[in-house]
């Protein structure tokens, strides 16, 4: 299989495995007992806490449509669409970091069903490769350039590739 092939499946479960991250998050508010939990908020604390999930929710929805709606663009390279894969990596970079050095997993609910969902939500952005897809991206937008085009390709990437991924490729 060829590193197009491979980029193409891996676009096609991270879109995916967003779908499969909600289902994970719709059990959340019945697992942690949060009818309890958010009883004891003020009301204000309360309904910012749901409104911060439900555009987390959103968030997430967004990113597994675009994944796979702009699938074609993602595999083009087309700069929004670098640009929409840099943002989901550094989603879920930060909500791994955030995962690991912020929250206590003794804080966490004890149980196996825990345990393997903790796994899962921390292992899905790694396994699906969405911490490395911008680079990756921009890898392959760097090689369809230097093979198709003639001339000065450096000048035309660094046109389609933000500045922070192209300082990868240029500084080698």
């Amino acid at each position: 299989m060829t590193e197009v092939q491979l980029f193409n499946l891996d676009l096609w479960l991270a879109g995916m495995g967003h779908f499969v991250i909600l289902l994970a998050s719709f059990q959340v508010p019945t697992r942690l007992q949060w009818k309890d939990d958010l009883a004891q908020l003020m009301p204000f604390n309360r309904k910012l806490l749901w409104v911060q999930s439900s555009f987390t929710v959103i968030t997430i929805i967004a990113f597994g449509t675009l994944t796979l709606v702009l699938h074609n663009e993602l595999l083009r390279g087309d700069r929004a669409a670098l640009g929409l894969a840099a943002f989901i990596g550094i989603f879920w970079t930060a909500r791994i970091l955030i995962d690991a050095f912020y929250f206590s997993h003794k804080d966490w609910p004890k149980g196996k069903m825990f345990a393997v969902g903790l796994s899962f939500d921390v292992s899905f952005p790694v396994s699906s490769d969405q911490l490395s897809r911008p680079v990756r991206l921009a890898g392959l937008v760097e090689n369809l350039v230097s093979q198709q085009l003639p001339g000065d390709n450096q000048s035309l990437y660094l046109t389609l590739v933000p500045s922070p991924i192209v300082h990868n490729f240029t500084s080698r």
